[in-house]
């Protein structure tokens, strides 16, 4: 039927109406808005292709895009929403976005890196060549080394070992002795601490700068190690190691069994025990590898201060003189240009395991974090040149909000790092370590446990995290044996390499639940937050004891649901076992040994007999970089060649103070 002209006017009148409604809208959104528009259907093409391209620190990488079930399905790794409509295209990608893009929703890489699963398994007990051992055995076959080590009380407390009765029987129990640097190159040998496939993390937090600088200048030496091996240089250092111990020299020795190696162990970091690799090496060599070493070495240690007076109790120095060791760390990464290492692991897990709630870890944590950014930035530091070095720790539990814990926290970390901090993309980035909650296992039918820890596992590698540590059925009554270890990793082995679902890396979203809980989540965050902001912020908050009291309070409504029974936990307080599932005695509790103890006492000893012509004036030059607030760090890399832990640590409370607790 044809239009009247009248008809006509009108049907171009609406038209002109809504284009120019249509222009009216679109001044309104913004020019990122509108490019996150236009380039919705290149993402979708670039996402539909067999192969993906990507660049990180100007490699370019290609990974498959997809992975062939068994029936033949192509099963997509990162799967886009269907939307159409501007509005829902808009809001996901402002608030989910795909794995690698802002806010980091859904993971802060594009797509997971290949031939390297997260795992990153906790060991440490009796002298460093036990867990040495340890270290070799959770680590064969893995194409990737990720390290993390756990310190008894004596090194978290910064002592060294002795016959002393308040620290003789803690020696190399519930954690590795670590009190000179050599015990370093012993913990570590035979792995390449400069291979990009090796990473350490270490769990200590008081005496962190120096547990640091004894592990870079073991990276730093197995590193001359191989140079005096290419360059045929081994009967020089064999004339300095003869004038140097005239007694004894130094040795790699497992009580167990004698002078024999663990399988796997080259003898790397060995072969210079009781020297530095500057006094074989000239002056010019040596600082060209250490250069090198620190530029390669991957890692991670905890020294989150902040934490420990919340949560953990292992502070040994004033705060503020705490503070500013980790300022120092951070600032000689600057400097040394140390771009694969984090100087500080943020963490929420030992707020977790002393009795705080998911919301409530997440958010201290976070605080905290921000806690750090303004101190660095206070001390002139750019926040493109640290914010790449922090990392974060979370705990697993069972409770809902553990399903989307990553999702809130990158999110919130990216947007007060683009807004607020002015960062960079990689600065925006918030890398997380989760390990499955230790509150969790239960003494009671301790099999059980591993159903729990694998249940934990899987919601931290559906949410994508960056590495996992999954603890052992048996550890809430010993420390793991190498049986319950192995089950541990094949829990996190079978998920990530026979599960069909862990394939698709972005697999919860999308999900209506998922979705749900990340907004009540950050939302409750962002309250907390306000709650912590009344009180002064985190340092505030934290001389008022809040943080303390918070967990604390959490922690007895746990308890107290859990033994009436409104908490059902099974094998615990429901579906018991004819015998009523009385608690588990193991048959074995590892322990240290007499031999090791004695072994670390004497080695601690003649450590100090060796270096008695130098540690003084060393102890005497640090103390003197702290009078004169100067980098602290850049000296005890060099203190850690002469002086033990013990001495160190007595050393800097004449300067900095012992900590004391707000009563």
């Amino acid at each position: 039927m044809l239009k009247t002209k009248s008809e006509k006017q009108t049907a171009h009148s609406d038209i002109q109406f809504l284009q120019e409604k249509y222009n009216d809208l679109l001044k309104q959104l913004s020019e990122d808005n509108k490019l996150l528009l236009k380039e919705w259907e290149k993402l979708k093409e670039r996402y539909s292709k067999d192969k993906y391209e990507y660049i990180v620190r100007d490699k370019v990488i290609q990974q498959n895009l997809t992975s062939k079930s068994l029936s033949g399905t192509n099963i997509p790794k990162v799967i886009l929403p269907k939307y159409k409509d501007w509005g829902d295209i808009l809001q996901w990608q402002l608030q989910e976005n795909i794995p690698g893009q802002f806010p980091y929703t859904a993971g802060v890489f594009d797509l997971k890196r290949e031939g390297e699963d997260p795992t990153r398994m906790f060991a440490g007990e009796g002298g460093p060549e036990r867990t040495n051992k340890r270290f070799h055995y959770v680590s064969v076959d893995q194409p990737a080394k990720r390290l993390s080590t756990a310190f008894d009380s004596v090194t978290l407390y910064g002592e060294d070992p002795d016959h002393r009765p308040d620290i003789y029987g803690k020696i190399g129990n519930a954690g590795v002795s670590i009190a000179t640097v050599d015990d370093a190159k012993k913990l570590y040998s035979g792995f390449d601490l400069c291979d990009p496939k090796t990473s350490v993390s270490m769990t200590i937090n008081g005496p962190a700068p120096m547990l640091l600088a004894f592990f870079m200048n073991a990276a730093i030496d197995q590193q001359c190690e191989k140079y005096i091996e290419e360059h045929n240089l081994w009967d020089k250092v064999k004339e300095i190691q003869q004038s140097k111990f005239k007694q004894h020299k130094p040795i790699y020795n497992d009580t167990s069994i004698p002078n024999i190696l663990p399988e796997g162990n080259t003898e790397l970091g060995l072969k210079l025990l009781g020297l530095s690799g500057d006094e074989v090496l000239p002056k010019e060599i040596y600082e060209q590898i250490k250069a090198q070493a620190l530029a390669q070495v991957r890692g991670t240690v905890q020294a989150d201060i902040l934490k420990e007076d919340q949560a953990q109790n292992t502070c040994i120095f004033s705060t503020e003189f705490a503070l500013k060791l980790m300022g120092d760390v951070q600032e000689y990464f600057i400097q040394q240009k140390i771009r694969n290492f984090y100087s500080v692991s943020i963490s929420g897990y030992h707020i977790a395991e002393a009795g705080a709630n998911p919301i409530t870890q997440l958010a201290f944590t976070l605080a905290n974090g921000f806690t750090y950014v303004e101190y660095y930035v206070s001390r002139g530091m750019h926040i493109d040149d640290f914010a790449p070095n922090l990392s974060f720790f979370f705990s697993n539990g069972m409770d809902p909000e553990y399903s989307v814990i990553g999702r809130v926290a990158r999110r919130i970390w990216a947007k007060a790092m683009k807004h607020k901090y002015k960062a960079n993309d990689r600065s925006q980035k918030l890398k997380y370590h989760i390990q499955t909650s230790g509150r969790s296992l239960h003494a009671q039918e301790i099999d059980f446990n591993d159903i729990r820890t694998t249940l934990q596992a899987l919601y931290a590698i559906y949410d994508n995290c960056n590495s996992l540590h999954t603890n052992a059925y048996d550890e809430a009554i010993t420390t793991p044996t190498e049986e319950s270890v192995r089950r541990a990793m094949a829990i996190q082995l079978i998920i990530n390499r026979e599960l069909g679902s862990a394939k698709t890396e972005n697999f919860i979203q999308g999900s209506f639940i998922i979705e749900e809980l990340t907004n009540l989540v950050e939302e409750a965050v962002m309250v907390e937050f306000d709650r912590i902001t009344e009180r002064g912020g985190v340092l505030g908050a934290m001389e008022r004891m809040y943080q303390r009291n918070k967990i604390q309070e959490e922690s007895l409504h746990y308890e107290s649901l859990k033994h009436n029974g409104d908490l059902p936990i099974v094998g615990v307080n429901t579906f018991l076992n004819k015998k009523g599932s009385p608690t588990i005695i193991p048959a074995e509790v590892i322990r240290s040994t007499a031999e090791e103890k004695e072994q670390q006492i004497k080695n601690v000893q003649a450590f100090w007999k060796r270096n008695e012509h130098k540690s003084d004036e060393m102890l005497k030059r640090l103390k003197k970089v702290a009078i004169n607030n100067k980098n602290l760090f850049k000296e005890l890399m060099e203190t850690v060649k002469y002086c033990s832990l013990g001495q160190i640590t007595h050393a800097l409370y004449e300067v900095g103070g012992q900590y004391r607790r707000s009563m």
